[in-house]
Parts: C-alpha cells; structure tokens; sequence
C-alpha cells in the first residue's frame, strides 16, 4: 500500500532535515533544499510513492538537489549548522567536550568541495556503503573511494593534534 504524502512528510521531513543540514552546513539553505524538494516529491507522488523505499528516492533527490545548488554562501556558520540539528533532535549525554570536538569535526568537513563532501557525510553520517553512495551521486565506487580517500587526507591535514587520550574519529559523535 502506498503511503500518503502527508504520512511521508510527517515520518521523513525530520530526518530530511537533519540529513541536508549536515550536508549545506546552513540550516537556511537545508530547509530550502527539503521544501523545493518536497514539493516536486508531492507533484509526482503517485509514482515516487510507490517505489520500494520512498524514502531513499526523496533523499536522493535531496542530494542532487544539494549537488546542483547553485546559491553559495561565502561564509558557512557551522556553529548555526550545530544549533538547528540539536533543535531537531538534541543530543543525549552529550558532554562539553564532544560537543567541541563534534563542532571541529563539522567545521572541518564544511571545508571539503561539495561532492567529497556528501561522500563522507553519506558514508560516516547515513552509513552507505560504497555502491549506495556511487548510486546517490551518480558516479563509479572507486570515484566514491576516490573521493573519500581525498577527503579524509584533507581532514587529518587540517586536523591539529589533541593531548594525549583525546581525539576524534571521523563519524563519532556527528549523530
């Protein structure tokens, strides 16, 4: 049986949310990704909605929706970025520290070009693995590797040490 539109939006729009915030690094922009979205998602709804997962349909054409933005900011407030995805759903347990190195994290991957960007925040964010990635941004898995690898080397290279027993590992502590 075919979900409702209203029913997907109702089930999806916060993960929709959490996922494009993550990926722009605005939460402006994010909200205008998932509404223009959405709203080509309802004009063909009859026939999106009964695919088998729906909802990797619309998150795909979230990330194309992401990749062909043409709007750049100069600037990227990845501090706002954090504050909108608590707002979503705030983190449990959360301590100062985690939060510091979380946010670290988030500037250092708001830094990254856009593809390698959603190759990373798609791999240790949403846990795709290789070939669903490839499927997302339409291209070959070792241009996924490829972009992955690079965009790791740019992550340690910006990554200044921590003291001893402290650190973070790419993908702990973004959820």
């Amino acid at each position: 049986m075919t979900p409702s539109f209203d029913d997907f939006v109702a089930e999806q729009v916060t993960p929709l949310l959490r996922y494009a915030t993550v990926l722009t690094c605005d939460p402006h922009l994010a909200q205008d990704v998932v509404q223009e979205v959405l709203l080509r998602a309802q004009q063909k709804w009859d026939r999106i909605g009964s695919v088998d997962l729906p909802h990797a349909y619309v998150k795909r054409m979230v990330t194309n929706e992401y990749l062909s933005w043409r709007r750049r900011r100069a600037a990227k407030d990845v501090a706002l970025c954090m504050t909108t995805l608590e707002s979503v759903t705030p983190p449990v347990g959360d301590t100062t520290h985690h939060y510091d190195e979380r946010e670290a994290m988030l500037q250092r991957i708001a830094k990254l070009p856009r593809k390698q960007r959603a190759a990373i925040v798609l791999r240790y964010y949403e846990n795709y693995e290789d070939s669903e990635i490839a499927q997302m941004l339409g291209c070959a898995e070792g241009t996924v590797r490829s972009h992955i690898s690079r965009a790791l080397a740019t992550l340690r290279l910006d990554h200044t040490p921590e003291p001893a027993g402290v650190g973070l590992r790419l993908g702990e502590g973004l959820s």
